[in-house]
C-alpha cells in the first residue's frame, strides 16, 4: 500500500512565495492604514474616513467591472465606458427633472441606451473589424458631446429623495451601493471561475482562433462582452446620479485614469498576471485609501492625478512582467 509522502520543508518557502505574490498589495494597503492612523489619528481613524473610502467608490467599481468585460475577451482599451456611464447618469436626471419623466422609466431608458451603445461598439469592432481604440475613443467623445448637449453644458440636479435610496440606503453604516458593487464583483468572479461562459471569455481573450476551432462562438462572446460593458456602465451611471441627486457630465472623463489604474493594479492581486474582479475590487479601495490619506496630510487636488498616474505605470509594468514570467514557464 502506497502512502503519500508528507510535504517536505522546502515546499514551505514556495507556498509562502505564492501567497506573498498574491497578497503583497494587501500588505501594502494595511501598511498605508497603519501609517495614516499613526500620523492622522484624529481624522483618519474616524467613521467619516471609513465611509469615504468604502462608501464613495461605487462609480469606480461599476466602471472597472464594465472595463473588465472587454479586457477579458482581448479588447484592452475601451475608452467609451466612462462617457457611457456619464450619459446614463445625465440622461436619467434630465428626463426626470427637465422633462417630467417617471424616474424609473427614465432609468430603464438610460440603461437600455448604454447597453445599445455597447452593442454598437461590439458590432463595429467585431463585425466590421474597426480598430478598438478608434471606435471607443470616437464613441466616448461622441457620447460626452451628447451628454453636454442635453444638459446644456451645466450640472443638473433635483432627482426625487426617495430615488436616492437605491444608492444611499444605510446598511450597517455604509450605503447600499457599496454592497451592490460587492455583489457585482463576486458574481463576476463566480461567472469567470465556475461557468462555461466565463471560461469561454478567458479562452477567447487568450486566443480567438484556437477558441473558434474549439467550437466557441467567438463573435457572440465578443459582442456580448461589449454589450455587458455598456449595461454595467449604464446601471452604474444611474446609481451615481441617484447618490448625488443629479450629475455633471463634465466629470465623466475624470474617471478614466482611476478606472484603468484600478483594473491593471488588480492583476497584482489574487490571480497575479490575470485580470480578475476580486483583485480589481481590492485595488479600488487601495487607491481610495492612498488618495484620502495624502489629502488629509495636506496634499491638494493634484495628488490624485499623480497617485493614479504613478500607480497605472507601476501596475502595467507589473502586469507585463507577470505575463512574461508565466509564458517563460
Amino acid at each position: 500500500m502506497l502512502v503519500d509522502a508528507p510535504a517536505t520543508p522546502h515546499h514551505l518557502p514556495v507556498t509562502l512565495l505564492r501567497f506573498g505574490t498574491r497578497f503583497a498589495l494587501v500588505g501594502v494597503w494595511l501598511l498605508f492604514v497603519v501609517v495614516y492612523a499613526l500620523l492622522l489619528p484624529d481624522t483618519f481613524l474616524t467613521s467619516g474616513a471609513f465611509r469615504t473610502i468604502f462608501g464613495s467608490q461605487q462609480p469606480l467599481v461599476f466602471l472597472t467591472a464594465a472595463l473588465l468585460c472587454t479586457i477579458l475577451v482581448g479588447e484592452f482599451v475601451d475608452m467609451s465606458v466612462a462617457s457611457n456611464f456619464g450619459l446614463a447618469a445625465i440622461s436619467v436626471t434630465v428626463l426626470n427633472v427637465n422633462h417630467d419623466w417617471n424616474v424609473w422609466a427614465a432609468s430603464l431608458l438610460a440603461v437600455a441606451v448604454s447597453a445599445a451603445v455597447g452593442a454598437l461598439n461590439g458590432w463595429l469592432v467585431v463585425k466590421l473589424g474597426v480598430n478598438t481604440i478608434v471606435v471607443t475613443l470616437g464613441m466616448g467623445t461622441f457620447l460626452l458631446g451628447i451628454a453636454l448637449w442635453i444638459s446644456d453644458l451645466t450640472p443638473v440636479s433635483g432627482l426625487p429623495a426617495s430615488f436616492k435610496q437605491i444608492a444611499l440606503l444605510d446598511v450597517g453604516g455604509l450605503p447600499i451601493s457599496f454592497f451592490l458593487g460587492l455583489v457585482l464583483m463576486v458574481a463576476f468572479f463566480y461567472l469567470l471561475r465556475f461557468t462555461p461562459l466565463g471560461r469561454n471569455m478567458r479562452f477567447v481573450g487568450e486566443s480567438r482562433e484556437v477558441s473558434r476551432l474549439a467550437g466557441v462562438r467567438v463573435t457572440r462572446v465578443r459582442i456580448g462582452a461589449f454589450t455587458a460593458a455598456g449595461l454595467i456602465a449604464g446601471v452604474g451611471g444611474v446609481l451615481a446620479a441617484a447618490a448625488t441627486g443629479g450629475f455633471d457630465p463634465n466629470v465623466s472623463n475624470a474617471y478614466l485614469l482611476p478606472m484603468f489604474a484600478a483594473t491593471f493594479l488588480g492583476t497584482a492581486i489574487i490571480e497575479p498576471g490575470r485580470f480578475n474582479p476580486l483583485g480589481t475590487l481590492i485595488a479600488v479601495y487601495f487607491l481610495a485609501t492612498g488618495v484620502l490619506g495624502l489629502q488629509l496630510l495636506g496634499a491638494t487636488s493634484w495628488v490624485s492625478n499623480v497617485f493614479y498616474g504613478g500607480v497605472l505605470v507601476v501596475a502595467v509594468t507589473i502586469t507585463t512582467l507577470l505575463h512574461a514570467r508565466s509564458r517563460s514557464h
